[in-house]
């Protein structure tokens, strides 16, 4: 357990949030600076929130016979650096200094293989389905404090670096809220032109 007067960060796991390490990481190329925050949406089964199913995918635990869904993710291995929950908890399952397993193929103004130089978050929730005010305003400093750390400059949903094979964070995020509650400039985000 963490205290108070132990730093924020250490080995790029955060003091603030619970950790629930996975096994399913490897490390980023050398030299690779984290510069991509990636937001996506999951829940396990789809539509129905907090349960544990979550952690015990990233975890490789869950049980691929307790839902007739979960037949289409077996054997799945995958990871994210963060989970936010409804209720805004955060959970962290790998090291921001090494590489999840979370977005797949996948590329990002010119650049491919997002893993190596994102983070991964995780908001509990569906593409259509709106997402909680908890969960924005710890998204909001989950990403300012990864800034502080990391030379985060872009922010974009798994839909824009994989168009076609995903949707997450889908319709229903509200990108205008976030950079609200960041107050980071338009070039951060996917509608913006990116500084050169």
């Amino acid at each position: 357990m963490w205290s108070d007067c132990e730093p924020l960060w250490s080995g790029g796991w955060l003091r603030d949030a619970r950790p629930v390490p996975s096994p399913n990481f490897g490390p980023r190329p050398m030299g690779m600076a984290v510069t991509l925050a990636v937001i996506h949406s999951i829940s396990l089964p789809p539509g129905e929130y907090g349960g544990t199913e979550i952690e015990q995918l990233f975890t490789n635990q869950l049980d691929w016979d307790a839902h007739p869904y979960f037949d289409q993710i077996r054997g799945m291995e995958v990871s994210s650096h963060f989970v936010i929950r409804r209720d805004g908890e955060l959970l962290q399952f790998v090291s921001v200094d090494d590489r999840a397993w979370h977005a797949g193929r996948s590329s990002w103004r010119g650049r491919d293989n997002c893993n190596d130089y994102s983070v991964g978050i995780e908001l509990e929730g569906l593409e259509d389905h709106p997402f909680e005010a908890a969960q924005y305003a710890r998204l909001g400093t989950l990403l300012r404090t990864l800034a502080t750390h990391y030379p985060i400059s872009q922010v974009a949903g798994h839909e824009h670096i994989a168009p076609g094979r995903k949707k997450d964070p889908g319709c229903a995020f509200d990108w205008r809220q976030l950079q609200t509650l960041t107050n980071w400039p338009d070039q951060f985000f996917p509608w913006g032109q990116p500084q050169v």
